[in-house]
């Protein structure tokens, strides 16, 4: 389990472990906690014995200085691919990580550039397929806009892990418009 780490303003700072968490409760720099999951950590008998004990929510807000955590989301395949929920944005079908590519929608060799806005998970049939045409001349069409992540989307993309909780937490947060609910949702919105 990782903790979320949020700053005293509420913004995610980081994915932090269970005894970094405990550092934080230990130097009682833990503000406010939120989410309902919580991890127990026992310690060791003192002499009445009595065990020490340390509850540990999944989300906390820390004190110390408030810096924004960098908004920029670096755009790697792990990331696009998961964006993406996995799907080849053209043909709509679940692929493992090895079988998906990263597609340029407009092609690199034409002035595209590699940006979260101009790419999306590809098949490598769909890809082949594609070339080094845009959708449009390829008679393919995108199955979600692609966008560029906010920093709790970011946050989501690091943690394969996440609890439900966190994920309420992070969700709330999202861009209206992401891939992962558009594609998610399709047969609900007739995409």
């Amino acid at each position: 389990m990782l903790v979320l780490r949020l700053n005293k303003s509420g913004l995610p700072q980081a994915w932090i472990t269970i005894e970094e968490a405990a550092k934080y409760y230990s130097q009682d720099r833990v503000l406010f906690e939120l989410g309902e999951s919580k991890h127990v950590l026992r310690g060791g008998w003192n002499n009445q014995g009595l065990q020490s004990r340390l509850t540990l929510s999944s989300i906390i807000g820390c004190d110390g200085k408030v810096t924004p955590p960098s908004g920029k989301v670096p755009l790697n395949n792990r990331y696009l691919f998961r964006r993406d929920n996995y799907l080849c944005m053209y043909c709509g079908q679940k692929f493992r990580l090895p079988e998906l590519t990263r597609d340029h929608i407009i092609p690199r060799s034409r002035g595209g550039r590699d940006i979260w806005t101009n790419c999306a998970s590809a098949c490598n049939r769909c890809n082949c397929f594609k070339a080094n045409r845009t959708p449009e001349e390829a008679g393919l069409s995108l199955i979600a806009v692609p966008f560029t992540p906010n920093i709790y989307e970011r946050f989501y993309l690091m943690n394969r892990r996440i609890l439900s909780d966190q994920m309420v937490f992070l969700g709330g947060h999202f861009s209206k418009n992401r891939a992962w609910d558009n594609v998610n949702n399709k047969d609900k919105v007739g995409i």
